[in-house]
């Protein structure tokens, strides 16, 4: 079974690196001189200080990629319908594994439907789970989730995709495994703000906490089961992402509190999906108000102390 990574980007790097100890992997990345640095130097700018195997075929012909049984699709969020868009060979039969977390705006829908709508005759799964990409390209013990709803395809692609240092475990709830993975990026924007305002751990631990049953709230409302919520792809990736300045998403979030410049050319995907994740909340009728309030934030509607004193002061009830 033969394995392409699209997207040349740290954390596709660092999943070639890792799935090379299997066997050959393609890397395909648009930008060129990405990919003459990896020909010629077995480095890359994305994944500094990582070694890059001679089993990663590094290129930047889309077609010849594609060819291989598996792809693994590791492009932000917002740019996978285009991806899809412009793969030039036939999709039909293949595994594409979504390594996107979040939800696209357009149609506010996860990686699996995206993958459906552009490519139906293909078997969609989804990667996701506590990881940073670093660790996985320095070869550190991580474990993600294999979400798919092909039984057969999930015990392939677990096989398959599975290192000494990449354990995966597989469910049927790819809706579930991928909105875990899309909600905690902004609830980590929530989290990086009030640690930024100087309002502590204890704030901390409780918009972790309110935010997770948002993410069990999401996942009922679109039939997703919410235990799922509980693993890999829900508990464990909000864990890490909310408690380290590795993510970007929580940098991002301090930044904001802490009144401090923004990078602009960080990709923080809790952004997008936070808005995403509110207009659909009004659609629907939810209450989500950690996503809405992180969209008020990031948008620069509402002061981020305005927005967190909110939160935290909002009508006692029940847990």
């Amino acid at each position: 079974m033969s394995v392409a990574v699209l997207g040349g980007g740290a954390f596709g790097t660092a999943l070639a690196v890792s799935l090379a100890q299997n066997g050959p992997v393609t890397l395909w990345a648009r930008d060129a001189a990405v990919i003459d640095e990896i020909a010629t130097h077995r480095t890359s700018p994305r994944l500094p200080g990582c070694a890059l195997p001679d089993a990663i075929t590094p290129t930047t012909d889309l077609a010849h990629a594609a060819g291989a049984d598996v792809l693994l699709l590791s492009v932000p969020m917002q740019a996978l319908a285009d991806l899809l868009e412009i793969i030039p060979v036939r999709l039909a039969g293949k595994a594409l594994v979504a390594c996107s977390k979040g939800i696209e705006l357009r149609t506010l829908c996860g990686p699996a439907a995206v993958i459906a709508r552009h490519a139906p005759d293909a078997i969609p799964a989804i990667l996701t789970g506590p990881s940073f990409a670093a660790d996985i390209g320095r070869g550190l013990p991580t474990a993600l989730t294999l979400a798919c709803a092909d039984a057969d395809t999930a015990r392939s692609l677990q096989t398959r995709l599975s290192t000494p240092n990449l354990r995966l475990y597989r469910t049927a709830d790819t809706v579930g495994a991928e909105l875990g993975g899309a909600l905690k990026n902004v609830v980590a924007i929530a989290c990086g703000t009030a640690i930024g305002l100087g309002l502590g751990d204890s704030a901390r631990a409780a918009l972790m906490t309110r935010g997770f049953s948002e993410m069990q709230r999401l996942a009922a409302h679109l039939g997703a089961d919410p235990d799922t919520l509980t693993g890999l792809s829900g508990m464990g990736d909000l864990a890490l992402t909310c408690h380290s300045e590795l993510s970007r998403n929580f940098r991002h979030g301090a930044a904001l509190g802490a009144g401090k410049p923004v990078d602009a050319r960080a990709t923080v995907e809790g952004v997008a999906t936070a808005r995403a994740l509110d207009a659909l909340a009004r659609r629907d009728g939810l209450d989500l108000p950690i996503c809405t309030a992180v969209n008020a934030i990031a948008g620069g509607d509402t002061a981020p102390e305005d927005a967190m004193r909110a939160l935290l002061t909002r009508p006692l009830k029940e847990e």
